[in-house]
């Protein structure tokens, strides 16, 4: 086998194809790269990848259109039969004399991702799983023109017959939906020759092991049938002409079962054990909060996709597999419109549209409208909506806590002493929670309303009356909870406010805070980033990876006694020992602590629970930041913030843990590539190495017909 390898490998590099193939292969990636990556600074190379399917389709037929056939033609294939050698040998050295040449521009590829993360952050897993599929893709392409090749003496037919079966293969999902829309045997057994799937699952940033196992299997079972081919007509003169033929139909039908049945037991394997999702935000995975809230589903639920199940969307589909793996009482069906176009009726008056979900208990049903699936933005270049995020996993676990839940909890947000308004992405959240919210005026109240799951006061400038802390000091000795939000502001006294924080052991310190830890500030020392403890306020946040949240211009919070009788605290945010407070905030000249500040370090999230003499626990959460739950604090902190207003809001609304998942980003950074640079490199990867390929395949080839 090395000897067939050794030589058909030197004959294509001196037949000038070889080497055509790798300038040909480098030229539209480099292409691709230089106008995506480097000049409009995209920092996803899969969108690089993707473009150069067409090469498949050209470059691999003339690749492999003379491997077989023009050894046929020239009947030295009768040498090479009658060697030392098996066929199977004979056409694995073949076919990795192919791959050799495939081989080289894909390891040159390899090298573009890290080019570019030199100019900014770049998800490298998803580039080099696009990479690997890449290769995947074109290994089973030229196993495929390995075995068309072993068919005929013509390497004009052997190309094109290539080219057409590859076409057909790549397009092979709109040749099902045209044959039914809603799927029969035919349309099952040609999607086994659906090739564009799997390739789409790697480059969207999925370690498909199925998809692996997919390319691999169909590759053996191209090369298997090229070796019986061959077999076939080694012995088409034998006596034994009945015999093996007989062997050799049934172990392809042998071969073509195992293929068949490998794939099929591929696909019974939940989706969690052989996808492993490498997207930077994780898109196609559910989050651990999402996985402890199934554990405690008890009921049986269905969720419905209005769309046939061959035509459905591929990614929501990988995400609502995960939610049935993950929990025997979810059950996905697949209902498709064109044969029961009134089926969403029974649950909405409203028209929905194709991909949408519905999902249904025992006790209620949510409709979740494919539009509300992924997040846009307008792009004013084109205006046109463009996807910016993807929300299936928000929307799915928000719709079960609904369809699941005995009543729907209710919150006050205060008003008239300059409180923030909630804006759009925390108002969302409180809809994921299924929570139901409404601002009050406590002067207008007797009392906070008793079916008030939790009171948030966010971010209140002025004092309240005195009235008015008495409502909630009473509130929470009959065992009401609080969200406190707050901050310095030292030209506003706040006697009645410290009476109630008083109540709840705490005080709040005169002065901002300023920390000192060059790791515990962004850009200068009034932007906190606190260091974070466990709790399930900040689960999902604490040690994560993106474990920081934002919260700038801080008060600090100090426990007055922590060993008093009847409460218990949390310090789940907090500032380092370098920290300090200072009070006069509008004459600074510099950083430094004065004679009059305070040192820390301080509390800047904080639990107080208050044991009542009934048993009652009230609880109040305090936050020394008015602005912590703001759009502008949470884009600082990459979606942290909210995750947190989520996880403290879920704690008072009877969820072990938050519903309310955020929407995952496809937004990256853009490269920052300088124009002279992006220049440079498009010059090297688009001219200098493909030209540099061809003059040395020229050399070659000329100083061959010299001789």
């Amino acid at each position: 086998m090395f000897a067939i390898y050794k030589r058909e490998l030197k004959s294509y590099f001196r037949s000038f194809i070889g080497l055509l193939f790798i300038a040909v292969t480098l030229f539209f990636i480099g292409l691709y790269f230089f106008v995506y990556n480097m000049l409009d600074r995209y920092p996803e190379f899969s969108y690089s990848v993707s473009s150069v399917t067409l090469l498949f389709f050209i470059a691999v037929p003339v690749l492999t259109m003379r491997i077989l056939a023009e050894e046929k033609r020239s009947k030295t294939d009768q040498l090479i039969l009658t060697a030392p050698v098996s066929v199977g040998g004979i056409v694995m050295g073949k076919f990795l004399a192919l791959m050799t040449i495939y081989a080289i521009p894909t390891a040159v590829v390899c090298t573009y991702p890290l080019i570019m993360s030199r100019f900014g952050t770049v998800p490298l897993a998803s580039a080099y799983v696009a990479i690997l599929g890449f290769f995947l893709y074109g290994m089973m392409a030229i196993a495929i023109g390995v075995m068309v090749s072993s068919l005929t003496e013509s390497q004009v037919i052997s190309s094109v017959l290539t080219f057409i079966i590859l076409f057909l293969m790549y397009m092979m999902t709109s040749i099902c939906s045209l044959i039914s829309d809603t799927g029969n045997l035919l349309t099952k057994l040609l999607s086994c020759l659906d090739m564009s799937t799997p390739y789409s699952n790697m480059l969207n940033g999925m370690l498909d092991l199925q998809s692996v196992v997919y390319f691999i299997s169909m590759t053996a079972l191209a090369l298997f049938l090229t070796v019986q081919f061959i077999q076939k007509r080694r012995y088409s003169v034998s006596v034994k002409n009945m015999s093996i033929g007989a062997y050799s139909t049934g172990m392809i039908a042998v071969m073509v079962a195992v293929v068949v049945a490998v794939n099929f037991f591929a696909g019974e394997i939940p989706a969690s054990w052989l996808s492993i999702d490498v997207t930077t935000e994780k898109l196609y995975s559910i989050t651990d909060q999402t996985k402890e809230y199934i554990k405690g589903i008890q009921e049986d639920v269905t969720i419905y996709v209005i769309a046939a199940e061959d035509t459905s969307d591929s990614t929501l589909a990988q995400t609502l597999q995960r939610y049935e793996d993950a929990s025997r009482h979810i059950k996905v069906e697949y209902v498709d419109p064109n044969v029961n176009p009134r089926f969403f009726a029974q649950y909405t008056d409203s028209s929905i549209s194709m991909n949408s979900l519905i999902v249904v208990s025992e006790k209620r049903s949510k409709v979740i409208d494919y539009s509300d699936i992924y997040a846009t933005s307008i792009d004013y270049t084109t205006y046109s909506y463009v996807p910016t995020g993807y929300d299936a996993e928000g929307q799915i676990t928000s719709a079960l806590d609904f369809v699941l839940s005995d009543d729907m909890p209710k919150i006050y947000l205060t008003q008239g002493h300059g409180e923030y308004t909630l804006s759009g992405s925390f108002n969302s959240a409180l809809e994921k929670e299924n929570v139901e919210y409404e601002s009050i005026n406590l002067l207008n109240y007797e009392a906070v309303p008793e079916d008030a799951a939790c009171l948030l006061v966010n971010g209140a400038v002025k004092d309240f009356s005195e009235v008015d802390v008495s409502k909630i000091m009473e509130y929470l000795n009959r065992g009401g909870s609080v969200i406190m939000v707050t901050g310095y502001d030292e030209n506003e006294e706040t006697p009645n406010l410290d009476k109630l924080f008083a109540h709840m052991g705490i005080e709040m310190v005169d002065g901002m805070i300023v920390e000192k830890d060059t790791q515990r500030y962004a850009m200068v020392p009034y932007y906190l980033l606190p260091e974070l403890s466990s709790s399930a306020y900040t689960a999902g946040i604490y040690g994560s990876g993106r474990n920081y949240i934002f919260a700038p211009f801080s008060q600090g919070i100090k426990i007055l006694d922590k060993s008093a009788e009847g409460m218990s605290y949390n310090e789940f945010m907090s500032t380092s020992d370098k920290a300090f407070a200072k009070a006069d905030t509008q004459n600074v000249q510099n950083y430094d602590k004065g004679s009059n500040d305070v040192d820390g370090p301080f509390a800047v999230g904080l639990s107080a629970v208050r044991t009542n003499e009934d048993g009652s626990q009230g609880t109040m959460v305090i936050f020394g930041c008015d602005q912590i739950f703001t759009d502008e604090a949470n884009s600082w902190a990459s979606g942290s913030n909210l995750t947190l207003f989520s996880n403290t809001v879920g704690s008072f609304v009877d969820h072990e843990v938050s519903v309310s998942i955020p929407v995952k980003s496809y937004e990256l950074s853009y490269l920052m590539v300088p124009q002279g640079t992006a220049k440079l490199i498009g010059a090297v990867t688009v001219i200098i190495l493909p030209a540099g390929c061809l003059v040395a395949g020229f050399i070659i080839w000329f100083r061959r017909r010299k001789r």
